[in-house]
């Protein structure tokens, strides 16, 4: 049988297995543009921007049309560059135009299309309407002036993070993206994990910004603002500043944060490394008591919110540890307490949810937050630019002491399946090489969704899965509710791929995202300390610091406000 194949402006693409016409296309080499059109949700068809022609002239939506061989298609004809250009200058008549003014200045695709298309001027009336924006978030912005209602955001909450916040609204003209009954989205439901903001093209959703305070403390002379790095912002912040994808930038950051003003730089790492110690030993005494199985990984802020709203049932399943980043805050503020300056802890993160957990109650010591500011990586490059620093020409630091040594075990907590990863380093009885790298083949590793592991210890066998994306999540609990499925150990990272993807970070694509969990792999087989146990700055805080302190300063109850849940439903064996 011979191979199977369409013509695309007179050229053969042969067929691979391929779900639409765009998929096709693209791999010709046109890039057709969309709005509405992301591999992983559903297939809307909305915004008609990749249609194509066939050679009768029918026209068809390249993202929902199957291809079929023999089929003839042409992208560029003259009727199509019509109708491209009349559907942006529609929505260019609805928009708001303060272009220079918009956080998606740059990397709006509206304004990125009607450059390519040379709309320079539209000729409809603006019926633009500023509605206000909503600002009752702490982790995004709401615009609806700036909405073209691609639905991609209502897609992305509804069907990979299984929770609808937001949804259409109204009809005709009236369309819009809402909330229930238009609320404030910080009263809905929504668990600030931000990926509306991520898959929205426009500045619709955007995430919230908090660099202006930030520049004030920094030039202030009576503070001593102190900053931590998450282990995913080193492999995601290169490609915006001019070098490579998912190439650690840890030592450039470390400069760059220095020249800012910052008086201190740390790698949240430490925080993680005693993140694998602390819910090692919480894990092995459930364990061993039989009780309070499966445990959750709390290092995701988003996934414990989204627990406490849909799935109170699981409160007392889910670790007492505090995420890295506040553990780390807690030691940082205890160990610069008697300083004569006001301290103030930032912590730079992939995650939106992050600025939300800084400011929960169980956080606070007497009402002051342990974590001050949480910054994204897109905030952070957007202060290294106005900062005026050439990142690519800036040479390597590396972090302040006394907190200068971390694991590789903590690095790799930015890609889904680290934590567990960390966590089996841990328990393992062989702590030869050969074992240490034979646990990347057990299946923590990669990019799905969901995966098991089984792991040997104390003579028993200990079911692990790791989730990453609450639909994944949810899904996963009911299996376990049903009794389909039981685990020991569940981590569970709300957004898919884990902190590597969060939406704090640029936006990449599937070919990014695997070379961003690369670097972290490659940035762990670098490190000489390969688990957290062996990292000689953590030992020296169990044996200072932490010393009658480990409760107050690195747990944490997640079951305050949680009580009147189901215990029927309880996952307690």
């Amino acid at each position: 049988m011979g191979t199977e194949f369409i013509m695309i402006d007179n050229m053969p693409v042969e067929l691979a297995g391929e779900k639409n016409l765009l998929s096709v296309i693209r791999k010709a080499g046109i890039e057709l543009p969309t709005f509405c059109y992301y591999s992983e949700l559903s297939v809307y068809g909305a915004c008609r921007m990749c249609v194509v022609e066939d050679h009768w002239g029918d026209i068809h939506a390249a993202c929902s049309t199957p291809p079929k061989a023999g089929m003839e298609i042409r992208t560029n004809t003259p009727r199509l560059r019509k109708y491209r250009k009349m559907i942006l200058e529609l929505l260019l008549s609805n928009h708001c135009r303060d272009c220079t003014t918009c956080e998606k200045n740059g990397k709006c695709k509206l304004q990125e299309l009607a450059q390519r298309f040379g709309i320079k001027q539209v000729r409809f009336s603006n019926t633009f309407e500023d509605d206000g924006m909503d600002t009752s978030s702490l982790a995004i912005v709401r615009d609806k002036s700036k909405c073209i209602l691609c639905g991609d955001c209502v897609r992305m909450c509804d069907e990979v993070q299984n929770i609808g916040a937001i949804d259409f609204a109204f009809r005709g003209s009236n369309m819009c993206v809402s909330t229930a009954f238009d609320e404030p989205i910080a009263t809905t439901n929504c668990v600030g994990c931000g990926q509306c903001a991520a898959v929205c093209p426009t500045g619709a959703i955007v995430v919230r910004n908090d660099t202006a305070r930030l520049w004030q403390d920094i030039s202030n002379p009576g503070t001593k603002v102190l900053v931590q790095i998450a282990p995913a912002v080193r492999v995601g912040i290169g490609k915006e500043l001019g070098l490579g994808e998912g190439e650690n930038m840890m030592g450039r950051l470390v400069a760059a944060l220095r020249r800012i003003g910052f008086d201190e730089v740390f790698d949240t790492t430490t925080g993680a490394d005693l993140t694998v110690l602390e819910e090692t030993g919480e894990f092995l005494s459930r364990l061993e008591k039989g009780e309070k199985l499966p445990l959750f990984t709390s290092c995701c802020p988003a996934w414990v919110k989204y627990a406490e709203l849909h799935k109170p049932e699981l409160v007392g399943n889910i670790s007492s540890c505090r995420s890295p980043m506040q553990m780390f805050a807690s030691v940082l503020k205890e160990h610069y307490r008697h300083s004569n300056k006001r301290v103030i802890v930032v912590a730079v993160m992939p995650c939106t949810a992050k600025k939300i957990e800084a400011a929960r109650d169980e956080f606070k010591n007497d009402g002051i937050p342990y974590v001050d500011y949480v910054i994204t990586t897109q905030e952070l490059i957007q202060m290294i630019k106005e900062a005026g620093i050439v990142f690519s020409e800036i040479e390597p630091e590396g972090v302040d002491m006394p907190f200068g040594s971390t694991s590789g075990a903590g690095v790799i907590f930015g890609v889904t399946g680290g934590v567990t990863e960390a966590v089996i380093r841990r328990i393992a009885d062989d702590k030869s090489v050969a074992a240490l790298k034979s646990i990347a083949f057990t299946g923590v590793r990669g990019l799905e969704g969901v995966k098991e592991a089984v792991i040997p210890f104390n003579g028993r066998n200990v079911n692990i899965a790791i989730v990453s994306g609450l639909k994944n999540a949810d899904e996963l609990v009911k299996r376990i509710q049903t009794g389909e499925k039981q685990y020991d150990f569940i981590e569970v990272m709300a957004c898919p791929g884990g902190c590597i993807c969060g939406a704090g970070q640029p936006v990449t694509d599937s070919e990014g995202k695997k070379r961003r969990s690369a670097g972290l792999y490659e940035a762990d087989r670098m490190s000489n300390i390969k688990r957290s146990e062996e990292n000689p700055v953590i030992m020296a805080l169990y044996g200072g610091l932490l010393k009658g302190k480990i409760h107050k300063l690195l747990h944490v109850n997640y079951q305050k406000g949680s009580e009147h849940h189901d215990d029927n439903q309880s996952l307690h064996r």
